[in-house]
């Protein structure tokens, strides 16, 4: 994602637990802009994007889901009394987007003598290859309990630290490294993925 969103809002963020500020004007304008918008923006774009990224196929696709999705936080953004539940609400919007985009597409077929495929990259590997271990790999992470698959997604998939997770799962990290632990004992036991490695 090349441009942020709202180049011009201040880096200064609203100290936690207390108010946040009135939105400013622009000068010239009726826009607000917001202090910690573009400094939230600036800190999680990496992860946000890595979810977006996970909800569609097409980099180019994701940014532009993703630019989606900071548009609609930022015209909320007054109303978002929790800032640890920003991201949150980020992920939603991204996931309420994504569907909506999903439910409007329209698919053009078109007949062609041979089927256009994409040239190999070398040393990627078989592209149905890795598309088996991501849905071997999927299925086997859904058969996990829902406390383990929600801590395996969050430090895996999200790449949260151990403490970012159990503070997001409002438990302690130990309580996150024995039950990752187990979990990914679970994983390699699994047969299916057996049978892809």
């Amino acid at each position: 994602m090349t441009a942020p969103v709202c180049t011009s809002a201040s880096d200064a963020a609203a100290p936690s637990g207390r108010t946040r500020p009135h939105p400013r004007l622009r000068s010239g304008g009726g826009t607000p802009t917001y202090p910690s918008f573009a400094s939230y923006v600036r800190a999680r774009q990496p992860v946000l994007l890595r979810t977006a990224r996970s909800l569609t196929a097409n980099p180019c696709d994701a940014e532009d889901l993703l630019q989606t999705a900071l548009a609609k936080t930022y015209v909320a953004w007054d109303r978002i009394e929790d800032q640890r539940a920003l991201d949150g609400y980020v992920r939603r919007a991204l996931l309420n987007t994504r569907t909506s985009q999903w439910r409007k597409r329209r698919v053009d077929e078109f007949a062609c003598e041979e089927l256009p495929e994409p040239e190999p990259v070398p040393g990627d590997g078989d592209p149905a290859e890795r598309q088996a271990l991501h849905d071997a790999m999927w299925r086997a992470v859904t058969k996990l309990p829902a406390r383990q698959r929600a801590m395996v997604v969050l430090r895996y998939y999200e790449d949260l630290s151990e403490a970012q997770t159990a503070e997001v799962l409002g438990v302690s990290v130990g309580t996150v490294k024995s039950a990752v632990s187990r979990a990914l004992g679970k994983l390699r036991e699994d047969p299916e993925l057996t049978l892809v490695r």
